[in-house]
């Protein structure tokens, strides 16, 4: 069965070309959202094996979006990937503290994207 991945993030190039190597490399299903809001909607209202997940985002940031995701009770076992551009040895420690399931750095390489969310996640690829 195929995974299901939602991505998050404000920057419609990022959402595209993350879903298009995801899809296409991966053989994974994809859907986004622009904003923290509509993520955590999407979330909330379908099964998903995996979200990906900006920081940086301008009406709820990344931060927001994992607390609110955590505090229901069907989103909050869904593995976390952050994407972001914060790179600072405080960062990584804050993400680290959070529990999510690992980061990959913005910029990445489009075409293997997906093999950084298989191995994250444990998939076989």
């Amino acid at each position: 069965m195929s995974k299901r991945i939602l991505v998050i993030d404000d920057e419609l190039d990022i959402r595209e070309v993350v879903c298009l190597s995801l899809e296409e490399f991966g053989g994974w299903q994809t859907d986004s959202a622009g904003s923290g809001w509509a993520g955590v909607q999407k979330a909330v209202t379908t099964a998903w094996d995996a979200i990906l997940l900006d920081i940086s985002m301008p009406d709820m940031d990344g931060f927001a979006v994992f607390s609110q995701l955590q505090a229901q009770p069907q989103t909050q076992t869904i593995p976390v990937v952050l994407l972001t551009a914060k790179v600072l040895p405080s960062d990584r420690d804050r993400f680290a503290a959070l529990g999510v399931a690992g980061v990959i750095t913005k910029p990445f390489n489009p075409v293997t994207v997906w093999q950084q969310v298989a191995q994250i996640l444990g998939w076989a690829t």
